[in-house]
């Protein structure tokens, strides 16, 4: 389980000789289990600070706690290793492979496991019946709606089992329908499966879906 932890984070991007001030001191606390939706402006630093939480990127000064590890201070092969067993991502535009069906797509992550060919499938066969795409293992991204798509993406985040979904615009491309059905999944991930979501939206319709909205505003949190 993870809980999340943010403390006093700044982060400063350099463009040539500038400076450009994206998080100003910000703490966060999140539960385990919880889902927040983080809201704000284009530019407010929501992006920047889903992937502080997930590893992508580092603070340039502050703490990032992540179920009790403090992952500013993990370097290369052992982040990259502590991502791969903890995290899950869901971005707006699925990234799936486009020459990969969708049991190859969702079995990628497991790649970075040790575990036997038969059981990367499994468990690639597993997710993707959980998000009820057992009939569609074979389809390619060409051959699916956006909304299977995003399905596809979300079973390859599930697969090697993270207790931290990171979610960016996770609807963002898609109709009302085929985005309340990516919602109502991410709502029974959260209840039935106790993940902890941090879901980045400007749509007010998928932060309901949230047990927690947070607002932040150039940098700082405002609710």
């Amino acid at each position: 389980m993870s809980s999340i932890e943010v403390r006093n984070v700044r982060k400063v991007y350099r463009r040539d000789t500038q400076e450009v001030p994206v998080l100003d001191g910000l703490s966060l606390h999140i539960d385990s289990g919880d889902f927040v939706a983080l809201m704000g402006p284009s530019g407010s630093g929501k992006t920047t600070l889903l992937n502080l939480i997930g590893g992508i990127d580092a603070p340039t000064s502050g703490d990032v706690v992540v179920g009790g590890t403090d992952i500013a201070r993990l370097k290369g092969r052992e982040l990259a290793k502590w991502r791969s067993r903890n995290i899950g991502f869901i971005f707006q535009l699925y990234n799936l492979i486009p020459v990969l069906n969708a049991l190859q797509n969702v079995e990628l992550p497991l790649g970075l496991h040790k575990m036997s060919g038969a059981e990367r499938k499994r468990r690639a066969t597993t997710a993707l019946q959980l998000v009820g795409l057992g009939d569609r293992l074979h389809h390619f991204p060409r051959q699916l709606s956006g909304g299977q798509e995003q399905r596809v993406a979300i079973a390859r985040a599930i697969v090697s089992d993270p207790s931290l979904l990171l979610a960016d615009e996770p609807t963002g491309d898609l109709d009302r329908d085929s985005g309340d059905e990516v919602l109502r999944l991410l709502e029974r991930l959260n209840r039935e499966f106790k993940k902890t979501i941090v879901m980045v939206t400007h749509d007010p319709h998928a932060a309901e879906r949230a047990k927690r909205v947070t607002q932040l505003d150039k940098g700082v949190l405002s609710a």
